[in-house]
């Protein structure tokens, strides 16, 4: 019996052992985002509702845009648009001028020199093939001449808060002064985005231009291999929409993309990307590829998560010249973050930013403060708190903090201060002639006049 005990302990023992050594995953383990890697020389990935950036690299490097700067151009002719200066079905005549000192081996949609076609086609055959000389033609539709319209440009940059552009012409031909950043192409395009005109045409995969007085139909294919395979095949992405390609020698291949997967849109920008020619011959324009692989790394390890809710309260405020001491502070609204699927919300870090105290009377909903949502140093958003009940004043105590509030004012003591200097001048005063009056002993009574003996 006993050497039965002792197997059956034994054998309890392993099976403790080998249970305890088998790794337990944990229910809220979560694998960590990846480094995408984009082979390029900057890049960013923007989410478009709440310009949160997912991804980025050298996003503020100075680097040549190529093509990419008709986005600028075709934001500049859409609000001389909004403006009525012009006119989508305004019809424009191409100049001398406008098409003189292009490179002849440019893109180009054969536009030629007394031309006419309306701004709309004008910006189709910008968009969509990329064409320099409908750039010269809408800058001097739009600012008289190519050199304003570059003024415009530069301060319109200026405006969106762009720290690393500096334009030299509407087209994006090579020029060692003509420079901008992932991070400031995102914020001109967000711009451009504004009108629904700018993305109903960067999404055209093909096509027509009327036949004008000098050109008969053009049919327009996109340089834009995401949305077509028309160009090259393996590029094509459901997803995408938009935007603009750019290529020079000295940038390398460029793209301003978007790409929508259910109510997520998210804005990439791709520079100085590289064409790499494999063992097999086969060519691989990675301005095309890294985005494609950006937009999928971008919508499979992100998610909208709520945050805050208008229930959450997240402190007491304490309340003076009232019977009730505090009152409780709320998120204005619920908040959503679009954020890394490693991060949950209870991880991020909130700092509230509230006075000391606040004077009553308090209104329901009235901002008394704020929090910031933070994770790893990297700022997420920054929320008003607002009062979650009214505060009623106390007369009585408000009375006193008025008094208070009267004699604590500049003036008020600088008046009571000279009061007080004049009392003690007109004591001394009194005291000082009293003393000369009285330092002989007190005055004889004068004579009221001579009083004779009567007859």
């Amino acid at each position: 019996m006993k050497i039965k005990r002792f197997f059956a302990a034994f054998l309890m023992l392993l099976t403790v052992v080998s249970l305890s050594a088998v790794p337990v995953a944990a229910d809220d383990a979560v694998t960590p985002v990846p480094d995408p890697n984009i082979q390029a020389k900057a890049a960013v990935l923007i989410d478009a509702e709440t310009g949160t950036m997912l991804y980025g690299k050298n996003e503020h490097n100075e680097l040549y845009p190529a093509s990419l700067t008709k986005i600028m151009t075709a934001l500049l002719t859409l609000e001389a648009v909004d403006q009525g200066k012009l006119s989508l079905d305004q019809e424009i005549t191409a100049s001398a001028s406008a098409l003189n000192g292009l490179a002849a081996d440019g893109s180009s949609a054969g536009i030629k020199v007394g031309e006419t076609m309306t701004v709309e086609n004008y910006l189709k055959c910008m968009l969509i093939v990329s064409a320099n000389e409908a750039c010269d033609v809408l800058a001097e539709a739009v600012s008289g001449s190519v050199s304003a319209f570059v003024d415009a440009m530069n301060a319109k940059a200026k405006e969106l808060g762009c720290q690393n552009t500096h334009f030299v012409n509407p087209n994006g031909l090579h020029d060692s002064q003509h420079y901008t950043s992932a991070w400031d192409l995102y914020l001109i395009t967000a711009e451009a985005l504004k009108y629904p005109e700018f993305m109903s045409i960067c999404d055209m995969g093909v096509a027509e231009i009327p036949a004008s007085n000098l050109s008969e139909t053009r049919r327009l294919h996109t340089t834009n291999y995401l949305l077509s395979n028309w160009r090259a095949n393996g590029y094509l992405y459901s997803d995408a929409h938009g935007i603009k390609t750019g290529s020079t020698s000295e940038a390398g291949h460029c793209l301003v993309s978007s790409a929508t997967k259910g109510s997520r849109t998210l804005i990439s920008v791709v520079l100085g990307a590289e064409r790499i020619v494999g063992a097999d011959g086969v060519a691989d324009v990675q301005s095309f590829s890294e985005t494609k692989r950006l937009f999928l790394w971008g919508f499979e390890n992100f998610s909208t998560q709520t945050v805050l809710s208008e229930l959450d309260m997240l402190a007491d405020v304490p309340v003076t010249l009232s019977k009730i001491d505090s009152v409780a502070v709320h998120p204005a609204s619920a908040v959503d973050l679009i954020l890394p699927n490693d991060v949950k919300p209870e991880e991020l870090e909130q700092k509230l930013v509230l006075p000391e105290n606040v004077k009553a009377p308090v209104t329901a909903g009235q901002e008394l403060g704020s929090v910031e949502l933070s994770h790893n140093g990297k700022v997420y958003v920054s929320v008003p708190l607002v009062a979650l009940n009214s505060v009623e004043a106390s007369k009585l105590l408000t009375f006193w903090d008025n008094v208070q509030q009267f004699f604590s004012r500049t003036i008020v003591k600088v008046v009571l201060v000279l009061l007080g200097v004049l009392i003690v001048i007109g004591v001394v005063w009194k005291l000082t002639l009293g003393r000369r009056r009285y330092r002989y002993g007190k005055p004889a009574r004068r004579s009221r006049g001579y009083r004779g003996r009567r007859r």
